[in-house]
């Protein structure tokens, strides 16, 4: 019986170091629509995730993915929730913007000229390809 018991405490031990010791977690949070409430709410949920896990002692890998009418979020001079990107990408330290290479295409065309991002969005040639490949490596997929 001693055994078993043994067992089981080292076993719950090694549980309580590792969790001791934090963990990091990995979110994608979409957005592809071109409403401030529905950016400002995915911001949010990057701040209130970031602050819960850091209470926790672990760390957190965030990629907002915009494309369609949200890459919006990320163009130069008029998104509407630029400063809070431009804060919130020196307060959160693993956090990363992706801009869709499609819908960037797609914008510039329509508008007849480049489109300029801002300097935190990185290109990705596909934001819901993007999406597929974070969830395939283990990330958890949040869409406010």
């Amino acid at each position: 019986m001693k055994r078993p018991v043994l067992a089981f405490l080292a076993v719950m031990a090694s549980a309580t170091a590792s969790f001791a010791a934090g963990v990091t977690h990995h979110i994608a949070l979409h957005i592809s629509q071109d409403d401030p409430a529905v950016m400002n709410m995915v911001l949010n949920n990057a701040q209130n995730v970031s602050a819960y896990y850091a209470e926790q002692g672990d760390e957190v890998d965030i990629e907002l993915v915009a494309y369609g009418p949200g890459l919006k979020m990320l163009v130069d001079g008029t998104s509407p929730v630029a400063d809070r990107i431009s804060a919130m990408s020196l307060e959160i330290q693993h956090m990363t913007f992706a801009a869709c290479a499609n819908t960037l295409a797609g914008m510039e065309k329509k508008a007849g000229h480049p489109i300029k991002l801002m300097s935190e969005a990185t290109v990705v040639p596909s934001g819901v390809v993007r999406l597929v490949e974070l969830q395939e490596l283990g990330y958890a997929y949040v869409r406010p």
